[in-house]
């Protein structure tokens, strides 16, 4: 049945559902007439969480599907960083006074490739703008490769809280096919670094999936970050999308492994962390017992955004830098996505939003639905429209692809209320695809559901 399954779902192509509705259904229709007026609207006393787009890297790992550029010198970084920096001034002058902010997200690119001074004059300036304290989170994303002792003294003195290292594979054979040769050794030096200069929490990104990639391989790298013991892993497969992204081009094809292998691949990795004493948090995230992750996943709170599974409960994110999206209580903007013309955009006094969307109230019920079928695999959907006063008829009936999810055993629909099988938690993005509206409009290509 297992088999049976993955033939049938394992090689659909569905989103990551990390927002609902998803970046293909943003249009011009929001512009920065709309986001200038919904930041407005913000009230005083929300807080809020940001993210900063750097995004930029000294090499290109031909695995990468975010928006970057590759640059081996200093001045388009240091020019881009000015054009941020108006940014934030000019987001903040059309909010309510000094924002709360609850957590900080730096991503990428590579946003440590920026000088320990010019990521602590970023940091004071987001806390001149807006209101920080004692219990807001910075993270940040990291390559170990090109992190200095200087830059890990600085993360620790501006505050930052977590970081997350790029792992994907320890495999050597792997590393050369995807163009990212990373030693264990330079990635324990970074994680001690980090712990040294007082950044508590250390994330591990891994990646399945790859070239040349088998389930020894997969072992072998949970297993050599495992005695690291990060406090938190995201493992991800990888999506192959050669025409949005065109470098994946540089990928053997006929060294992918089939939906199969993938899923043995990840199932493997899952086993590993699982007997080290991590606990498997949603689809693809793991977490030490005692981690905060986990503690929310236990509570039912656990919440799904840009950046993965979350703790942050913000219902608004403002996002700065080139393709940065944030989120509003009335929908989702998107800034323009190539550093050129965000950077004209701000030059020229407007924000840089070049698309988003505008939220109605089907689209909240159904992403509610979504995020807590992704967080925890169920879904009380009875409770869910009766707390939206929303007939629950227009989400359950003559739904096909649901009824088909249930016929094949992965489902359980009882009084309203939605279980996914545990044996077929693997294809839960496909159980959310039953919730999507747009799911047949999306013209854009997305990752295997499995």
């Amino acid at each position: 049945m297992q088999t049976s399954i993955l033939a049938k779902y394992g090689e659909a192509r569905l989103p990551r559902y990390t927002s609902y509705p998803t970046a293909p259904r943003f249009s011009a229709a929001v512009d920065g007439e709309a986001y200038a007026n919904w930041l407005g609207s913000l009230p005083s006393s929300d807080a809020v969480s940001l993210y900063l787009h750097i995004p930029f890297c000294r090499s290109m790992c031909w695995y990468c599907g975010c928006h970057t550029t590759i640059t081996r010198q200093d001045e388009p970084i240091l020019d881009y960083l000015s054009v941020l920096r108006e940014e934030i001034r000019m987001v903040a002058a059309r909010v309510p006074d000094r924002l709360p902010v609850r957590e900080v997200h730096f991503g990428g690119g590579t946003p440590t490739i920026i000088s320990p001074a010019e990521f602590l004059a970023l940091t004071a300036l987001m806390r001149e703008h807006f209101t920080f304290s004692d219990m807001t989170g910075i993270a940040v994303e990291i390559d170990p490769r090109g992190l200095t002792a200087e830059m890990a003294l600085a993360l620790g003195v501006a505050g930052v809280s977590r970081a997350s290292l790029g792992v994907q594979s320890f495999d050597p054979v792997v590393q050369k096919a995807i163009n990212r040769i990373q030693s264990e050794k330079q990635t324990a030096e970074a994680a001690d670094r980090l712990r040294d200069a007082g950044v508590g929490g250390i994330n591990f990104d891994l990646i399945y999936g790859l070239p040349h990639q088998t389930v020894r391989s997969c072992i072998d790298t949970a297993s050599a970050a495992v005695a690291m013991r990060p406090d938190r892993l995201a493992v991800f497969g990888y999506a192959h999308i050669p025409t949005f992204k065109k470098h994946q081009r540089l990928i053997d094809e006929t060294a992918l492994p089939d939906a199969t292998a993938r899923n043995e691949q990840a199932r493997a990795i899952a086993e590993t962390l699982v007997a080290a004493g991590y606990r498997q948090i949603g689809l693809d995230h793991f977490a030490l017992p005692e981690d905060e992750l986990a503690r929310a996943q236990e509570a039912g709170r656990l919440r799904r955004n840009f950046q993965g599974y979350t703790t942050d409960n913000c219902d608004t994110l403002i996002g700065f830098g080139a393709s940065a999206i944030g989120r509003m209580r009335k929908g989702y903007v998107q800034n323009e996505t190539a550093p050129g013309l965000y950077a004209r955009r701000i030059a020229s006094g407007r924000v840089a939003t070049a698309k988003g969307y505008s939220l109605t109230r089907e689209d909240k019920v159904r992403a509610e639905i979504i995020e807590r079928l992704m967080c925890d695999f169920s879904a009380d959907i009875q409770a869910i429209c009766q707390d939206r006063d929303f007939d629950q008829s227009r989400l359950l009936a003559d739904n096909s692809k649901l009824d088909e999810l249930e016929r094949d055993g992965i489902v359980e629909v009882e009084n309203g209320v939605i279980r996914v099988a545990q044996d077929h938690r693997f294809v839960i993005r496909a159980v959310a695809a039953a919730f999507d509206a747009y799911i047949e409009q999306s013209n854009r290509t997305h990752s295997k559901a499995a």
